[in-house]
């Protein structure tokens, strides 16, 4: 299963559990992120073509983090005393594919893992335990003097 997508000015094969890096968006690491310029969805024998896009086809991803890259542009030109160096430093946005849904498809529900303890547990009361009791001393008695 895979589809193709579209992404500001470029295409992207994507297939489940495969990373991307797409152009910046205001958005955290661990959010979800969905994606719905679908150009193609192939599954099998099955194979949508969009005109231009699939209706109702969407991608959803999760953001893993936002790289950076940054460019350096040097110029230089010999004995002419001709020296220029810029830099640039372009945000990106790498998330992973989670699910390709067809129009009307719904994401699969997840089961339970190990991490995660199911949503209710049952709550076994335990009885109080008590303190044992330590006699003190009475406030009007003196204390006994250090021993040396």
């Amino acid at each position: 299963m895979y589809a193709i997508i579209e992404d500001g000015s470029r295409q992207y094969r994507v297939e489940p559990n495969a990373t991307v890096t797409l152009d910046y968006r205001e958005v955290q690491p661990g959010q979800p992120l969905e994606l719905t310029k679908v150009l193609l969805y192939q599954n099998g024998a099955e194979t949508l073509i969009g005109q231009p896009l699939v209706e109702g086809a969407r991608i959803l991803t999760e953001v893993v983090e936002l790289p950076t890259k940054k460019t350096i542009t040097q110029k230089f030109r010999r004995r002419k005393n001709y020296r220029r160096l810029k830099g640039h430093t372009q945000p990106h946005v790498r998330v992973v594919v989670k699910h390709i849904l067809k129009a009307g498809e719904q994401p699969p529900v997840a089961a339970p893992t190990a991490e995660q303890p199911p949503a209710e547990a049952p709550k076994v009361e335990q009885p109080a335990i008590e303190a044992p009791k330590v006699e003190q001393p009475a406030a009007d008695t003196p204390a006994p003097p250090p021993t040396v």
